[in-house]
């Protein structure tokens, strides 16, 4: 009821924030670009309404805009049409028709967007205008291509040059790819405890821990191999990292090693970072690892509980003498940073960052050298984050979903300061692996954060300025794939790995 009275709010007050003279003219609208801001202004306008154009003014995206009869029949001076798409068929074809004939002479008209009539009662199409050609308009449109298939749930990838990758399966092993050739080679020397297929007895643990819809079923669930990542030195030193499921006895955490890669082999291979307790239960591990510009390796690590039922007293990701649940920061040897920052009472000297549920994409801004990560909710609740030294996110103490358990009730914590998220959904997206785009294919994608999804396979452009999100675009929405991770190659080329069992590798490119 809440969401249908917000709706007929924001109709109500567009109309009425109109000129009276718009609301009689099917609300078409020109504007124009201000300093060749085409592409800014079409993504802004597509995913903040028109109820902010003023903002889009203020920012520089566009010189002007203003209301236009549509019986008006002189030459379009403007670089974006825009017209309300309505809910009623017959008032939109009548919309349509009319706006048509006002472009007849300007080129065809373009969905600018999809969102759903459930989400808006409003759509927005597109046209070109005077000096801007359709040729130009499609320039830049996105095409998926399958180069690699036939992977066991790739979960990263990593460059070792152009065409050759590392590829991490969760559900499988660390390969030598060839994006050219499609030749696979299985990386040797990988350590005997990697846990990636079990099979679950739930009556053997107290309830939540397995769930029992899962029990006397095999599979690796979110166990398996990792993120995988070169060291900053690879090409003196061949030094890779790698995050994994480790297993001992019935019991599992996250581990990460460092090994030379010696052609299709891994030797000298070192634990650097174990984040203990080991416990029963198949989910959340985290393994997100990047290397930030000081030269320090940041891990994500989840708190390994599937229902909140299980939570202690003191929450896991609260629980400073816990390393499940945080943000770690070490370095390239496995030891401590002297600068990391103090939590109180606490004794791993690792911790970064703390409130963490289950946190598996992590990635370095270029241009500001800042971290990002994204964060899995449980209903709802996914997050974009900017890392913090010593901030706490909050979980489960603070969230902005809810929570699995439905009579779970978090404790106060007073004492604590919480940090909110910079971006969360309002439906459930199961971000992962991200990247900024920093390739010179798409222009207009300079420098935006690119995000992949599991749930109903999305995947996400945001424009950040001045680290907060002020865009946010789904691509692919007709061609959706559970995505776990999104990555750039050297020369700025955008893939894309699916999460299958005949899992793909998928190039990003113009049409």
């Amino acid at each position: 009821m809440y969401k249908y009275l917000m709706k007929s709010l924001l109709l109500f007050w567009l109309l009425v924030a109109l000129p009276a003279k718009s609301q009689t003219i099917n609300l078409i609208e020109g504007i124009k670009i201000k300093n060749g801001h085409h592409d800014e202004a079409l993504f802004y306008y597509n995913n903040n309404w028109r109820a902010l154009r003023h903002k889009a003014l203020e920012l520089g995206y566009i010189q002007s805009f203003e209301f236009i009869e549509s019986s008006l029949e002189a030459p379009l001076e403007f670089d974006i049409l825009l017209i309300t798409k309505y809910a009623n068929q017959s008032d939109q074809e009548q919309a349509e028709a009319r706006f048509e004939a006002f472009i007849a002479q300007s080129g065809a008209v373009k969905l600018l967007n999809n969102i759903q009539p459930n989400e808006f009662r409003e759509r927005v199409f597109v046209a070109s205008g005077k000096g801007l050609q359709q040729q130009q308009l499609n320039s830049y449109e996105p095409l998926k291509e399958i180069l690699v298939d036939g992977l066991a749930h790739p979960w990263s990838m990593a460059f070792l040059s152009e065409d050759e990758v590392l590829v991490s399966e969760k559900d499988g092993h660390l390969l030598k790819v060839n994006l050219l050739t499609k030749h696979k080679s299985v990386i040797q020397g990988f350590p005997e405890d990697l846990a990636n297929n079990i099979t679950i007895d739930a009556s053997q643990y107290e309830p939540g821990i397995y769930p029992s819809s899962l029990n006397g079923r095999t599979g690796s669930f979110n166990m398996g191999i990792f993120d995988v990542v070169l060291d900053p030195n690879f090409a003196d030193n061949q030094l890779v990292y790698v995050a994994y499921a480790a297993q001992k006895s019935d019991s599992f955490t996250t581990k990460v090693i460092r090994a030379t890669l010696q052609n299709d082999r891994l030797v000298d291979v070192k634990s650097i970072f174990v984040a203990d307790p080991y416990t029963p239960g198949a989910w959340h591990f985290g393994g997100g690892l990047t290397f930030g510009i000081d030269g320090k390796l940041y891990i994500t690590i989840g708190e390994r509980l599937f229902n909140e039922v299980n939570q202690p007293d003191m929450p896991i990701a609260q629980n400073l003498a816990d390393k499940r649940g945080k943000i770690h920061r070490i370095n390239p040897d496995g030891s401590i940073p002297f600068d990391n920052p103090k939590f109180a009472n606490s004794t791993a000297t690792s911790i970064y960052a703390v409130g963490i549920r289950a946190a598996q994409g992590l990635t370095v801004d270029p241009s500001t050298g800042h971290i990002w990560f994204s964060e899995h909710g449980t209903h709802q609740g996914d997050e974009i984050n900017l890392l913090q030294a010593g901030a706490n996110y909050g979980w489960p103490i603070k969230t902005t979903g809810t929570y699995r358990h439905k009579n779970y009730t978090p404790p106060t914590l007073s004492d604590r300061t919480f940090t909110d998220p910079v971006w969360y959904w309002r439906h459930t997206v199961a971000p992962t692996g991200l990247t900024f785009y920093t390739g010179n294919e798409f222009p207009q994608w300079k420098n935006d954060l690119f995000v992949s999804g599991l749930s109903r396979g999305s995947l996400w452009r945001l424009r950040i300025v001045d680290n907060s999100i002020k865009a946010v675009e789904e691509l692919f929405v007709d061609d959706r794939v559970r995505s776990r991770k999104i990555v750039q190659s050297p020369a700025g080329k955008l893939y894309l790995l699916t999460d299958e069992d005949d899992g793909k590798i998928i190039s990003i490119r113009k049409k």
